[in-house]
């Protein structure tokens, strides 16, 4: 870029250039909604790493590859992960700072009134002081120094670089990094996985419904076998194991223990509230490993895609790391110094969410004054009660009260209450145990790490080079109780009459998981030949509760069915297998749903139904000839796509709008696929005249539309950058994309949800991985977008181990500490 045109002018052709040919004038007019442009946003599209960096913490050399990944060597870990935080801060540092502000909830302070409900419920939750709490047990460990230097690199850029872009758009500049806020980004990757207000949710809807009919929409538990474990894998200890099969060793069987029950609702206005906050739908992801004894090299395999939000720049971060102690490489989430899913020089580790219940809401009997509330027989005052004042840009701050029970924080909303305990907000190991994967040497290593992962609850896939693999569901597993009773946690608890609580649980501080299932209790398997997971009930029958938000079982299904063909008998697998697998688009809703709505056509056409056009006859000609594949050219992939939600309103939309549930509530395509024809929903229409409306209703879309191919409708369009909507040249491009959310190659493009990470490792050979977008959160980057299209055909490239080319940076040391 030219230095001598006007800086508006400039900017304002980058704007067209990046907008798909909006003009330059409109460009420059879109300025108008950021904050008056200076020189460092010329400044921004010039950034670039400097040749040499002061470090104090000692010498280092980062290399960068082809697709930007930086390659860390150093003698000394202080030194690696300064120079880690001087990397992530010069690719990444708007995200980071963007994540630190909602969690912290800060964000209105720079955005303004529209983020007001978010910060208000991030302060309301917490987040800050669990952090807080965390960083005190994380800093006297082995992690803590390698944080601190990460923090030291992330300031150093800042101090030293020009800002990205964004800075200058909104027109603020970032605080210094603080250790603090690294374990806030732990906060935050855990809510997103566990943060789930189900309970709430399902006692309104049984208060609406009835608890029989909510029990038949929204069982807890889908009827397949397709479970992660079948009850026959070997355990840590299996004389243990065999003394507790079948049984609750909490003084309860595990048949005997209570389930379900009648709650009251939690107000509805305030259920559809804090709905809004929870895990967007959709996450979830696939993982599986292979043992030797079915590969072609005799190594085992580990494969891995998690299923989150897809954005610009993409969640995950790529890095590697070399030093005496560990030879690393993989993803992590900005912010974080290390590497969460990936493999070094012994092993790879993978995690797909458990779906554990880690979260409970209590009722409480509050005083008129709201001062205080009763608890174990008395009045007792919050142990929390505080102003607590939301800056918001160009507006009136907000002031928002914030109050605590023994159990955690109570949300409130225009008068209504909850009270909610989450594992999240007491004192959480995790980052020492990630930090120790990184190190480990094999089975026995990551077990002793995993210990210390207490959040988020994960099923943890891992293999090692000398042919060992494991499976363990990570995390800290709460044990509820009712009068000594011990109770699934799937309900709204009495919190004034003490129901529910977690023994050894320390809200803001060190909790001593005493009352938690112990480690060797949870479901796991040792060395497992061949085994997957893709978010489903891990086991049938559980020594111990461990929750109700499952996935329906069609990825998982189609995953074991494919691994199994593969490997019986004398079967083996290749990395070329389980890329192709991490391919696969075959939607089992399809063949589920799609034969009734052919016979429905077929019937009306026989009848000589009046309203049946020719149109719809072809399209259910189509859908009869499909191989139920998500696939970008196919057209019966896109009639399926918009059939299906058009028949699920007309299932559900009349009884839900009645009992004032909306489509938020509406049960899952399982469910939908199982009901039967004299269900009450179909009394005042049947089944198959619903279909036919379904079908009819689609097309009219894909005609208004105009489009001719399932990649016409299913773009990479919802994947935005998160000031996107006021500067699009920010976003990707708008691409086709394979995939559904039925489908192993899982893409959600209602909700921006899909595989947000692919790799293919064998552990201490090779492997390779794809980002959805580029490494780099720096729009004027070469790495910005450079992954997308090798993504959406899962083209993975190498993510080799160890130092890289010529070093692009030279950390020199300065012989003193920041």
């Amino acid at each position: 870029m030219t230095r001598d045109t006007t800086r508006r002018a400039v900017l304002a052709s980058v704007l067209a250039a990046g907008t798909a040919g909006l003009a330059a004038s409109d460009a420059a007019d879109l300025l108008d909604s950021f904050a008056p442009l200076s020189g460092e946003a010329w400044d921004a599209a010039d950034r670039s790493l400097p040749e040499t960096v002061e470090s104090p913490h000692g010498p280092a050399e980062v290399a960068r590859d082809e697709f930007g990944v930086p390659q860390v060597e150093a003698d000394d870990e202080s030194a690696a992960y300064f120079a880690v935080g001087y990397c992530q801060a010069f690719d990444r540092l708007f995200a980071m700072d963007l994540q630190r502000r909602v969690m912290r909830g800060r964000l209105s302070e720079v955005i303004g009134e529209a983020t007001l409900d978010g910060d208000e419920f991030n302060v309301a939750m917490g987040f800050a002081e669990a952090a807080e709490a965390t960083w005190e047990v994380v800093a006297e460990s082995r992690a803590g120094p390698l944080v601190e230097a990460f923090a030291d690199g992330v300031n150093a850029a800042r101090d030293d670089l020009p800002l990205p872009l964004e800075f200058e758009l909104i027109g603020y500049e970032p605080e210094p990094w603080t250790p603090v806020d690294s374990m806030l980004m732990e906060k935050q990757i855990s809510w997103t996985l566990t943060g789930d207000f189900g309970e709430l949710r399902r006692a309104l809807v049984a208060d609406r419904l009835g608890e029989e009919r909510a029990e038949t929409l929204f069982p807890t538990r889908y009827d397949h076998d397709d479970t992660i474990l079948d009850g026959t894998e070997t355990r840590l200890d299996e004389s243990r194991a065999a003394s507790t099969a079948g049984r609750f060793d909490f003084e309860a069987g595990g048949d005997d223990r209570s389930t379900g029950g009648s709650v009251d609702p939690v107000d509805p206005a305030l259920t559809d509230w804090l709905s809004g906050f929870e895990s967007p739908t959709g996450v979830g992801s696939n993982s599986w490993v292979v043992s030797g004894d079915h590969t072609a090299s005799g190594t085992p395999i580990v494969a891995y895609d998690p299923h989150l939000s897809l954005q610009a720049p993409p969640l995950w971060y790529e890095q590697s790391v070399e030093t005496p102690e560990r030879s690393v490489r993989g993803a992590t989430f900005s912010g974080v110094p290390f590497v969460i899913a990936g493999a070094n020089d012994r092993g790879a580790w993978s995690f797909t969410n458990l779906g554990a219940d880690v979260l409970d809401c209590y009722r409480y009997e509050i005083d008129d004054a709201g001062d205080r509330y009763r608890y174990d027989g008395e009045w007792r005052s919050f142990e929390v009660d505080e102003t607590r004042t939301i800056p918001v840009a160009g507006g009136e701050d907000r002031d928002l009260r914030v109050r605590r029970t023994v159990h955690g924080p109570l949300i409130e909303r225009e008068g209504r209450t909850v009270g909610v305990a989450w594992t999240g907000h007491t004192a959480t190991r995790t980052t020492v145990a990630i930090e120790a994967y990184g190190r480990s040497e094999g089975v026995d290593d990551l077990l002793d790490a995993t210990r210390d992962f207490d959040l988020p609850t994960q099923n943890l896939v891992y293999a090692d080079a000398d042919g060992r693999t494991l499976y363990f569901a990570t995390g800290r597993l709460p044990v509820c109780r009712i009068d000594g009773e011990v109770v699934d946690g799937d309900r709204v608890f009495d919190g004034s009459a003490g129901e529910g609580e977690w023994a050894g649980f320390e809200p803001f501080g060190e909790s001593s998981w005493d009352g938690f299932v112990p480690f060797a209790e949870k479901p796991h398997a040792i060395d497992p030949d061949a085994l997957s997971t893709a978010n489903q009930r891990p086991i049938d029958d559980p020594t111990h509760y461990v929750g109700t938000a499952y996935a329906t079982p069609y990825r998982g299904s189609r995953i074991a069915d494919r691994l199994d063909a593969a490997v019986d008998g004398e079967g083996v697998t290749d990395p070329d297998f389980h890329r192709g697998l991490q391919s696969d688009v075959r939607d089992g809703r399809a063949p589920e749903l799609v034969p009734e709505v052919v016979e429905a056509v077929r019937d009306a056409e026989a009848s000589d139904a009046p309203d049946l056009s020719q149109s719809l006859v072809d399209a259910a000609d189509a859908l009869d000839a499909w191989d139920y594949r998500m696939a970008r050219g196919s057209r019966a992939a896109l009639l399926f796509a918009r059939y299906l939600p058009a028949f699920r309103e007309r299932v559900f939309g009349p009884a839900f709008t009645e009992a004032d549930l909306g489509e938020s509530y509406y049960p899952s395509d399982w469910t939908l696929a199982r009901l039967p024809d004299d269900d009450p929903l179909f009394d005042a229409l049947p089944r198959a005249a619903r279909a036919v409306d379904a079908l009819r209703a689609a097309l009219a879309e894909i005609d208004e539309e105009g489009w001719e191919t399932y990649g016409d409708y299913n773009t990479t369009r919802a994947m935005d950058h998160p000031l996107g909507g006021e500067a699009p040249f920010l976003n990707y491009g708008d691409l086709s994309a394979d995939g559904s959310p039925g489908t192993v190659k899982n893409y959600r493009v209602e909700s921006a949800v899909g595989s947000s990470w692919r790799m293919v490792v064998r552990p201490g050979t090779d492997a390779t991985a794809v980002l959805p977008g580029g490494n780099s959160g720096d729009y004027f980057s070469d790495h910005y977008d450079d992954q997308l299209r090798r993504w959406l055909d899962n083209d993975q490239r190498p993510m080799s181990l160890g130092g890289g080319d010529d070093p692009a940076v030279r950390f020199e040391s300065t012989g003193e500490s920041r």
